[in-house]
């Protein structure tokens, strides 16, 4: 079944589709996309420390990513720095470490662009049983802890006062985005994962009558940027990675166009809402 190394890239790419998309949606409504760029950042100087420590690639980026995340939460309550002002200097620096490191690695050979910009065509079975069994662990973790967490995107001071405890629920949810970041980077590189989580996301915003639609739109959405990104990338012979993210941002402006404005205006019709 997985024997073509396009079936298999298909099957990883769809995976991380349906995973990335629901904390995608939670990054469109948190105003969190300088985060998704911070930890995608960060996993550059996971794979340079696997390399050092011969450790798991895979699990060298998540534990860098979720340094960074509780790195970022500890300065948040100590520092007087502004959010995005923590989100650079943690987002810049991890990378700029992680390329000098890897520049002093002069025993090893490394493909940069392939940690970049992914290269989906080379997953193994092995790299989907990981997609797969760890986007399975995320959704379920997701789905114990959606309401709180949607709640505290709501209103971060109500969630507070009725016990729901948004801080914990926060950190619980930054580790669920390192996570994804680290079984989704041989796909689409560091520097286009948060693409991936941002723009189906923010193409079902448009569909969609409530969070839990939006969330299931948006991973069919990041699906089919998967599918159509590798095809085009097969028939015009261009980098699969960015083929995809570019498939993405196809459906987006097709979903600003005048004929989904009309689909949308029926749809209300039929409902009996107002257009």
């Amino acid at each position: 079944m997985f024997d073509d190394f396009f079936t298999r890239a298909i099957f990883a790419g769809v995976g991380v589709a349906l995973v990335a998309a629901p904390l995608g949606c939670f990054v469109v409504w948190r105003r969190l996309a300088y985060f998704g760029d911070t930890l995608s950042h960060a996993a550059l100087l996971g794979v340079a420390m696997a390399f050092l420590l011969e450790l798991n690639v895979t699990l060298s980026v998540f534990i860098v990513c979720g340094a960074v995340a509780l790195a970022l939460v500890f300065l948040q309550r100590n520092a007087t720095l502004s959010s995005d002002a923590l989100l650079g200097l943690l987002a810049h620096s991890s990378l700029a470490l992680g390329l000098v490191a890897l520049a002093f690695m002069t025993w090893i050979r490394i493909d940069l662009m392939g940690l970049l910009f992914g290269d989906i065509l080379a997953v193994s079975v092995a790299d989907i049983s990981v997609i797969y069994l760890g986007g399975a662990a995320v959704l379920a973790v997701l789905a114990l802890i959606w309401n709180p967490l949607f709640a505290a995107t709501v209103n971060h001071e109500i969630a507070e006062a009725e016990g729901q405890k948004p801080d914990r629920t926060n950190i619980i949810f930054m580790l669920l985005m390192a996570t994804v970041i680290a079984i989704s980077m041989k796909i689409v590189g560091v520097l286009l994962i948060t693409a991936l989580l941002i723009i189906p996301a923010a193409t079902a915003r448009r569909f969609a009558r409530g969070p839990e639609q939006m969330a299931i739109i948006a991973a069919l959405i990041g699906a089919a940027a998967v599918v159509g990104g590798l095809f085009g990338s097969l028939n015009w012979d261009t980098p699969s990675g960015p083929s995809i993210v570019v498939a993405a941002m196809v459906l987006f402006l097709l979903s600003l166009s005048p004929v989904a404005g009309l689909l949308l205006r029926n749809r209300a019709v039929l409902q009996g809402e107002k257009p």
